[in-house]
């Protein structure tokens, strides 16, 4: 152990300027280190490890570590030599455990912009991610976006549903999802552990009304079956694209973007067959859709220019906008 030198005053302390390691007194191996420039000072706590190899553990610059500071540090890096343990490896094991621990630490809100970051490419459209991040951002974030993930309880998702779970039960319950999805994202990643807080059996189930009982189901309203006709025949009087893919869709038994989004390379018109790619399809698998004499016609009569990549086309060269149809269907039914 060296010896210890002569204690300093403060006042010494901050005349020193001379280049090199001055020893501070207080606290064996304790010294001011300064830089050649004698503008840089900095404290050195100079021993032996318990393996007999000298090391200089640093504790901070001057002046702002006092000397005061250094000297505390100094003594508790003493007691963990007499007790065999290295205060270097002591203070990076603690650094480690730290950076490890702040690493886990992510908030819900955190966790939520990773998930949605990392599961979009697999979603079918940036609409659908848009909307993720929005109602999260809308009803959940409020109450535990700024919650490290770790401390989300169910009481803490009850909270964010209850007021929207009567009067907004359809978003209420997407977003009861969307928590409960980016929470097992989070336990699967190790941010939490234990059982998902958002969950509903055994859970929420009992802390919210039964949703069979608070959602009032209301279905579109269908056209009369007698009324086809006459809409039909008002529809192939209407002019425009849009009209044509309505009719298309109607002869196909189709859904809107599946109709707005077909391309000429998925239809074969000799073969009277219209593939759809799974990527396109809400099931995810190629579909075939055979096509009646009426939709080949339709499909012939469309203006089609070299190189057209769509069958419904805007003026801009994409897809149809996704209100067109229903405009079209409105139109043609009450005029």
């Amino acid at each position: 152990m060296p010896k210890k030198a002569r204690e300093l005053t403060a006042l010494e302390v901050s005349r020193l300027r001379e280049p090199g390691l001055h020893m501070v007194g207080s606290v064996a191996g304790l010294a001011l280190r300064v830089a050649p420039s004698g503008t840089s000072r900095s404290w050195i706590l100079r021993y032996s490890d318990p393996s007999g190899q000298r090391c200089d553990m640093g504790l901070g610059g001057f002046p702002d570590v006092t000397l005061a500071e250094a000297r505390v540090s100094a003594r508790e890096a003493r007691a963990q030599l007499r007790q065999g343990v290295s205060p270097i490896q002591a203070a990076r094991s603690a650094r480690s455990a730290e950076l490890a621990q702040r690493a886990a630490s992510k908030t819900f809100a955190e966790c939520a912009a990773t998930f949605i970051k990392a599961e979009a490419p697999g979603w079918k459209n940036a609409k659908h991610a848009a909307q993720w991040g929005s109602t999260l951002e809308t009803y959940a974030f409020p109450t535990i976006g700024a919650l490290l993930v770790q401390d989300v309880t169910p009481t803490h998702v009850h909270d964010v549903l209850e007021p929207i779970w009567v009067e907004k039960h359809q978003t209420a319950t997407r977003v009861r999802c969307r928590i409960e999805n980016v929470l097992d994202w989070a336990i699967a990643r190790g941010y939490r552990t234990g059982p998902n807080p958002a969950a509903w059996k055994a859970n929420l189930q009992a802390m919210l009304a039964d949703p069979q009982k608070v959602a009032k189901v209301r279905h579109h309203a269908a056209m009369a079956y007698g009324d086809l006709p006459r809409f039909m025949a008002r529809l192939r009087k209407a002019e425009g694209l849009g009209a044509r893919a309505l009719e298309f869709a109607i002869l196909c038994a189709s859904r809107s973007g599946e109709v707005r989004n077909a391309t000429w390379a998925e239809i074969d018109l000799e073969a009277a067959e219209w593939q759809i790619p799974g990527e396109r399809m809400k099931a995810g698998q190629l579909h075939r859709v055979p096509l009646s004499e009426a939709a080949v016609a339709l499909l012939r009569s469309l203006p089609r220019t070299p190189g057209a990549e769509f069958v419904f086309p805007s003026t801009r060269g994409v897809p149809l906008p996704d209100m067109t149809l229903s405009a079209v269907c409105r139109s043609a039914y009450f005029t």
